[in-house]
């Protein structure tokens, strides 16, 4: 090992030493129920819901494949700024009224907020499983591009499979401890590291390898037009069309994202979520970065092989160690947050709902598991939840190992397929007459829709983005469904209303 590679190694240890302690020790003194597991007791305040829900969105995409998009496509890779702003936009009105809803019945999940909307544990059964299905290759993205991140920043020294054990023990060790509130502390140690990181290259890397932002900006207009107009460089049709159908399909399903929800239901109140909504677009400025360092590597590696080592390879090629060492930290951490929320929003979908007896407003349950924290109710399903979470990091680690391809292809239609439970986890709070049978209909349709465009290659179709086509068919069976049945509202469907506790 060389010296550089020693010196790198030994950083990434202390670091994730540092990010056990802080995760596991945040939980120090507090109660040991379901609520606080899965949501924090709805205590986190606007820091904290802010500096959690932005470790989301700035997860290891950002530093590899926001760079790698940038280098072979260029601009089609702004949809991910723009998809996002707004998306917090549809926050701003969506969050505070899951969170009222949420509160009021003392719910933890989407699955937990159909199941009680429409008094059917079937339904939130359906919603559990189809969210699951489509999050843990997310999982599997974030232990696998951890692996590059390390492998990178160690120069070879740390091998792809060990990174991914160890984002594996390190994340599972705080999120089964230690829960969401885990997740906000370390994303507090990620997101000073990160702003830090990117931060410094925006300055080092246009001086370094070019002779600054006029440079830069002069060059790609004279030598690489093709990057900063649709559909940008060799994107198989990724046009204008692609662009603005994706970035509405996103923006409306981050809302009812397992993750995202999670991070509305931690906060303390409603206006928490509002000021959250306000400060978080600021943060995706930070995206632009590695997009900017990914288009400064097509003239300081124009034949570089992997896309996605764009910006690590600038970085190793042209900083010392302890320096590559703290932007690995910052990329490693930007995987970990990130997949032990996707875990721990897994472990509360499937342990309370699919293996917890429900949260007991089916009135056909047999059982009625008591939702008072500290109940022998309540400690079981925590437990099952967290055995739940174990297995899902579990299963996305093996085939990270052993199938990498196999998961991370599925990851492609991730949002995609949670678009379709858009219906029956958000619309139905809002529109009362929709009925279970309607939005079980309209989600089975959106899902069929989209695995048959993936199956048969076309998505995009005519350059609209799959998921668009498979939310308008589930939303025309649910609205057929539904006109065709009983004009009576479906039980468990008060309208929403929302509350106006301050943040404190």
């Amino acid at each position: 090992m060389s010296g550089s590679a020693a010196v790198a190694t030994t950083i990434f240890g202390l670091a994730m030493v540092a990010t056990l302690a802080i995760g596991v020790l945040s939980a120090r003194g507090r109660d040991k129920g379901m609520a606080e597991w899965s949501v924090s007791s709805r205590g986190l305040g606007v820091l904290f819901v802010w500096l959690l829900m932005a470790g989301e969105t700035y997860t290891s995409f950002s530093f590899l494949g926001t760079a790698g998009w940038s280098y072979s496509y260029g601009v089609p890779i702004l949809y991910l700024v723009a998809y996002l702003t707004v998306g917090f936009a549809v926050a701003y009105v969506v969050g505070p009224a899951l969170w009222t809803y949420a509160s009021r019945h003392r719910l933890l999940s989407i699955a937990d907020m159909a199941e009680h909307r429409f008094r059917s544990r079937p339904v939130g059964i359906l919603v559990a499983v189809t969210a699951t299905v489509f999050i843990v290759p997310y999982v599997q993205v974030q232990i696998q591009g951890m692996g590059v991140v390390v492998n990178a920043m160690t120069y070879g020294s740390v091998d792809l499979h060990v990174a991914a054990v160890i984002s594996f023990v390190v994340a599972e060790a705080f999120i089964l401890v230690s829960g969401l509130r885990g997740s906000a502390w370390v994303s507090v140690l990620k997101d000073v590291l990160v702003i830090v990181a990117v931060v410094f290259l925006a300055v080092w890397v246009p001086l370094h390898y070019l002779d600054g932002y006029g440079d830069f900006m002069t060059r790609m207009v004279n030598e690489r037009p093709e990057w900063l107009t649709f559909p940008g460089h060799d994107s198989g049709g990724l046009n204008g069309t692609w662009f603005v159908s994706t970035l509405l399909l996103n923006a409306v399903t981050i809302s009812i994202f397992p993750t995202t929800v999670a991070g509305y239901l931690s906060a303390k109140s409603p206006n928490a979520l509002r000021r959250n909504a306000l400060l978080l677009p600021w943060y995706q400025l930070l995206l632009f970065i590695p997009m900017m360092v990914g288009a400064v590597a097509l003239f300081a590696l124009p034949a570089l092989g992997n896309p996605d080592l764009a910006l690590f390879r600038l970085v190793t090629d042209s900083l010392p160690s302890p320096v590559v060492a703290v932007i690995g930290v910052a990329g490693a951490l930007s995987a970990i947050v990130p997949m032990s929320v996707f875990m721990l929003a897994i472990g509360t979908l499937c342990g309370r709902t699919l293996l917890g007896g429900g949260n007991g407003s089916d009135p056909r349950s047999r059982t009625r598991p008591s939702t008072v924290p500290g109940s022998a109710d309540d400690v079981r399903i925590k437990r099952l939840s967290q055995l739940v979470c174990f297995l899902a990091g579990l299963v996305a680690l093996l085939g990270s190992l052993f199938y990498p391809n196999t998961l991370v292809q599925l990851s492609v239609l991730s949002y995609e397929g949670l678009a379709q439970l858009v219906p029956l986890a958000l619309l139905s709070l809002f529109w009362r007459r929709l009925t279970a049978a309607a939005g079980v209909a309209g989600t089975l349709v959106g899902l069929a829709v989209v695995l048959l465009l993936w199956w048969t290659d076309n998505d995009p179709w005519h350059g609209v983005n799959g998921g668009v086509l498979a939310l308008a068919a589930n939303l025309l069976v649910a609205v057929a469904f539904t006109y065709a049945g009983p004009r009576t509202p479906a039980a468990g469907t008060e309208p929403v209303r929302d509350t106006q506790e301050e943040a404190v």
